[in-house]
């Protein structure tokens, strides 16, 4: 279960448990200047029952390419095509992780928290790379060369921001523990203008409920 510290991630592993998962959280340093949003992943996992949390580092800081990782400005609105937040090969990446972990757990699931409706626009968050993952994980691995058939769940892909905050607060996800921003401060408040930021804003406006979203 990819768990990142935001709603989105957050939502997910609690569904993940409501449908009767064991889940064991994973969640990736990859050199993010927004950092905070570990601890918050770490808080998560904690609050909706993990069986257990990992956190393991890649650093993606080395090759650079995204505003979250590199000195590139983090844009204060989104613009036309894919944003410079884009991380190159981020979720690829991350779900190859969990893929490894998943094989040594012998688990046959493995959760994102990935969505395709109100987002950045980032390629690697779409319904083809899902299922193209997927078939790559029954082809890399021992596991799914044994016939042990491994699946990736996304489950908020086809869900606006403000389903995904309704389904959060029916699930009982504490919002304020998670963080979005990709400006947050060491203490993980949000800084109200990025894209991250905005989209939040507006699920929770569209949903008809307060933002509890701690701003700098």
């Amino acid at each position: 279960m990819l768990v990142s510290g935001g709603m989105d991630s957050a939502v997910t592993l609690a569904l993940a448990r409501e449908r009767g998962f064991e889940c064991h959280a994973l969640s990736v340093d990859y050199g993010q200047r927004h950092s905070a949003e570990l601890d918050a992943a770490a808080r998560t996992a904690r609050a909706l029952g993990a069986a257990a949390f990992k956190r393991v580092h890649v650093d993606l800081r080395s090759i650079g390419g995204s505003a979250l990782t590199d000195a590139i400005d983090v844009p204060e609105a989104g613009g036309e095509g894919i944003p410079v937040t884009y991380v190159p090969a981020r979720n690829t990446v991350m779900l190859a992780i969990a893929l490894g972990w998943a094989e040594v757990l012998a688990a046959r699931d493995l959760f994102c928290g990935v969505n395709a409706v109100d987002y950045s626009g980032y390629p690697d968050c779409r319904p083809a790379f899902i299922a193209a993952f997927e078939r790559l994980a029954n082809l890399a691995t021992k596991a799914g060369v044994e016939g042990q058939e491994l699946r990736v769940h996304a489950p908020l892909m086809a869900l606006g921001k403000a389903d995904i905050v309704r389904e959060g607060l029916r699930l009982g996800v504490d919002f304020a523990a998670t963080v979005s921003c990709y400006r947050a401060d060491t203490e993980g408040r949000a800084c109200r203008r990025c894209d991250a930021c905005r989209l939040r804003a507006e699920g929770f406006r569209a949903a008809g409920v307060p933002d509890p979203t701690r701003y700098a």
